[in-house]
């Protein structure tokens, strides 16, 4: 039995944050992730994704934002199960948590926070023709190595940030970057959305709005890839790669059954502590939702810095929190 005072769910970003805050007030995490690494989408998914948004950054990628994190908590000496997915929940008679993993890893502590980012996920795939047939033979749905598009034609489909970071990114990586998005705007970030439209202006992209896909072909390995445009006519391009960035579905699991208000694989909070509806769980990160909400990391790390100070009372009830900053590696909390 692993015993701790916050157990955490999800060791990505917001989940690593978290550690940092409780940490300041001297309470003990230990984090679970169904994904054999510490950094959870950042480095499962995209970890050389430039990220623009983090203060002081400006522009670190997703990997290094993971280490830098680490570093950051390393005084804290977290624990750390990786590879194993939280089956269960068993609430103790003094209001504690018993957590159990699918493989029979047991953690008994006084809070149990959600930062699961979007649970368990898989890609958004397009329905086009063929496109099962070329997965891993030319159809990608995440960038996990950009030199291996070096001097390639890539294809990329979307129009929401991770479409317009890469599109962005590979424009120096790859022979010929097009992007093909359904809209004539973007739901990206403006200025992301304007670096390439200039890109497209100065020929250095090629930039398709307003089109669909349709299907994808080859011999063995992807070669084309054809669209339809607002003009009902169909068009194909020739490619080694095509990497719809369409989201990612989000599965809730065995949480799902926690009773837990869920909107739309989404758990509820309230934002004055991101507490759920059942004491002593809280929510933070892509996993939770409320009016307002935006899934972005700062606002992830806001929500670990309030959720911590909710969290203190269950730690030690017998304290009153008294936060006091000093000039050293961290505070007083009492």
């Amino acid at each position: 039995m692993i015993s701790t005072d916050i157990c955490i769910i999800g060791a990505g970003p917001v989940g690593l944050f978290a550690v940092f805050e409780a940490g300041l007030l001297k309470m003990r995490c230990h984090l679970i992730d169904t994904l054999p690494q510490i950094g959870g989408q950042l480095s499962e998914i995209y970890p050389q994704k430039p990220i623009y948004d983090i203060p002081g950054y400006p522009e670190i990628k997703a990997q290094e934002l993971v280490e830098r994190l680490m570093e950051q908590i390393a005084p804290f000496d977290p624990g750390f199960t990786l590879g194993e997915r939280v089956e269960s929940l068993e609430k103790q008679e003094d209001g504690s948590f018993i957590v159990g993993t699918n493989d029979g890893t047991q953690v008994h502590c006084q809070v149990v926070v959600i930062a699961g980012g979007l649970g368990c996920f898989e890609p958004r795939k397009p329905e086009i023709q063929g496109l099962l047939d070329f997965e891993g033979k030319g159809v990608e749905y995440m960038v996990k190595k950009p030199e291996n598009f070096r001097d390639k034609r890539v294809v990329l489909a979307g129009g929401g940030d991770s479409a317009l970071d890469w599109t962005i990114f590979l424009a120096d990586i790859a022979e010929r970057v097009t992007l093909i998005h359904r809209g004539d705007t973007f739901r990206g970030a403006p200025d992301s959305a304007e670096k390439v439209h200039e890109l497209a202006s100065k020929g250095k992209i090629d930039l398709i709005l307003q089109s669909n896909l349709l299907s994808v072909g080859g011999n063995g390995s992807l070669k084309e890839v054809s669209f339809i445009g607002r003009d009902q006519v169909t068009r194909t391009v020739q490619t080694d790669y095509l990497i719809p960035l369409f989201g990612l579905s989000p599965k809730l699991g065995p949480i799902a059954g926690w009773g837990l208000n869920i909107d739309k694989s989404a758990i509820q909070v309230d934002t004055f502590d991101y507490s759920t509806n059942v004491e002593r769980i809280y929510a933070i990160g892509d996993i939770n939702t409320y009016p307002g909400k935006l899934k972005l990391i700062l606002c992830g790390f806001h929500e670990a810095a309030l959720m911590v100070q909710s969290a203190f009372k269950y730690v030690y009830p017998d304290q009153k929190l008294s936060f006091k900053y000093t000039t050293v590696y961290g505070v007083n909390a009492f």
